[in-house]
């Protein structure tokens, strides 16, 4: 066929508009891809499982998860609290280079978010539960919505049972029901959305429990009628449900009620697993379980570990860990491999095919962890108590957007709802290396300022109780861990004054 010179370039025309088509249209996910759930108790330590031996607990479901899927033995929070470890999932970074010190310390809107990307490459993204990483409502530049989620049902900070939630960034409305339940009947609903609308789904499902104040069914707390009778001779402290202010309570009625949040938490996964199962989308879809943070003083019972929750010892941020994705997964695993929240977003990254931010990230894939093929992880994990004060003052967030509106049962400074805030920081001067710190590597942990002795060298896995402490033993070993240590601070600090930023 003999086309003329015009005809040529009206087809050559067509052929490169087509490709610049190709080129600008945003990515479209593969009949392949995996969809995703995040699942993340709130105040659930390591040890408040059956699998990992509790002497109590009932939690049948994560049982059946780490016994068919991937347990991970040596899973840790980034941070010893939950706004802090919430943000290292969001972004896989850890808090500090974004400002979130500590609880009701919000993120910045210019980090990139794990929903941003996901998003971006075609998955519908909904966050249901717990966000405590700034206000939920609308107007926040921080909400699930601003940070890439297209649907949310969430609250601020925690809930408990009947939780008073936004939906979307709405006014807050009482959903009745057990606070688990209600939020993964609300998580079923948008997958069948998602489905219904062809696209792969990623789902963040925080819960509320088992954070204290504690309240449960009846049925739940039946099941923990007979604890012993040790745990009536001690009184703990924690707020009140009726006065939402300090109260002591008896050690084995306020178990009673934790140990029931567990369990219908744990009830809540399986009927998310068997609600996958019978859509047919069990079997390609990634579910991954941790806790924010290790046990506080009001549950603490059975944890071999050293400290509680805000200590960087194991206690504070070993949590339980497990991954089950059967068509990735096929036969049980368990791994001793070191693992953080932080390395969620470069895992998922991996996965779907798409590039890391480009920033200083604090997680690494476990891609190859998930195929049996990682022994050892190469790179520390960082873990830092940052000293907050000594900002400059000024608010990164203005102050009228960082009101929270989702009201709790606890009061903090006469509200019973949150505030939050993030300051530049926009000056590193010695005194901001303080605070209590940790770095973790293969076999060692160093430890600095815990507990106000200075410096402690643990065998984590020898002597994972951190006992013995092998400072003057082994003084090479802490001298490189302490260089490390002091360089990644270094980097830390550095983004936590915005210089990330100055490139977008």
């Amino acid at each position: 066929m003999n086309l003329t010179r015009p005809a040529i370039r009206i087809r050559f025309s067509l052929l490169l508009f087509a490709m610049l088509s190709a080129m600008l249209a945003p990515p479209s996910c593969s009949a392949e891809a995996p969809n995703i759930v995040l699942l993340m108790g709130d105040d659930h330590g390591w040890d408040e499982t059956g699998y990992n031996g509790h002497p109590h607990l009932k939690t049948p479901v994560l049982d059946e998860m780490a016994r068919t899927g991937l347990r991970l033995d040596r899973f840790y929070s980034a941070h010893p609290s939950c706004s802090p470890t919430r943000g290292s999932i969001i972004t896989g970074r850890h808090p500090i280079r974004y400002g979130t010190h500590a609880p009701n310390w919000s993120m910045r809107p210019e980090e990139i978010s794990i929903a941003q990307i996901l998003s971006d490459a075609g998955y519908s993204c909904g966050h249901f539960g717990k966000w405590h990483l700034g206000p939920v409502k609308k107007d926040s530049p921080t909400s699930p919505g601003a940070m890439g989620f297209h649907e949310w049902l969430s609250h601020d900070n925690f809930f408990e049972l009947d939780p008073i939630l936004s939906r979307n960034g709405g006014p807050p409305e009482k959903i009745e029901g057990e606070g688990s339940q209600v939020i993964i009947d609300e998580t079923m609903s948008f997958i069948s959305r998602a489905k219904k609308g062809g696209k792969p789904f990623f789902t963040v499902v925080w819960f509320g429990s088992p954070h204290e104040p504690y309240s449960g069914l009846p049925e739940d707390l039946a099941l923990y009628d007979d604890l012993p009778e040790e745990y009536q001779k001690k009184k703990v402290k924690l707020t009140s449900n009726e006065t939402g202010k300090p109260t002591q309570r008896r050690f084995d009625k306020v178990l009673r009620e934790r140990f029931a949040e567990i369990t219908a938490m744990d009830r809540s996964i399986g009927v998310l697993r068997e609600f996958l199962k019978k859509e047919g989308l069990r079997d390609n879809t990634l579910v991954w379980y941790c806790g924010d943070n290790g046990v506080p003083s009001s549950g603490r019972v059975a944890t071999p570990f050293r400290g509680q929750k805000g200590l960087v010892y194991e206690g504070g941020v070993r949590v339980p860990g497990v991954i089950e994705w059967p068509k990735r997964i096929p036969k049980p695993m368990s791994s001793e491999v070191n693992s953080v929240t932080s390395d969620m977003l470069p895992t998922i990254c991996e996965l779907i095919g798409s590039p890391l931010p480009k920033r200083p990230l604090d997680g690494i894939s476990l891609v190859p962890l998930l195929d049996g093929k990682m022994k050892k992880r190469l790179s520390p994990i960082g873990f830092w108590n940052y000293q907050a004060g000594r900002e400059s003052g000024k608010a990164w967030i203005d102050a009228k957007l960082q009101e929270g509106t989702t009201p709790l049962v606890k009061f903090m400074a006469g509200r019973l709802t949150r505030n939050f805030r993030n300051l530049h920081h926009p000056k590193i001067v010695e005194a901001d290396y303080g605070g209590a710190r940790a770095l973790l590597d293969d076999r060692y942990k160093l430890v600095v300022d815990a507990s106000g002795s200075g410096k402690e060298l643990f065998d984590i896995r020898k002597d994972p109780a951190e006992k013995n402490n092998l400072i003057k033993t082994h003084p090479e070993i802490a001298a490189e861990l302490s260089r490390k240590l002091r360089a990644w601070q270094t980097s830390v600090l550095t983004s936590l004054t915005g210089a990330d930023y100055e490139s977008d």
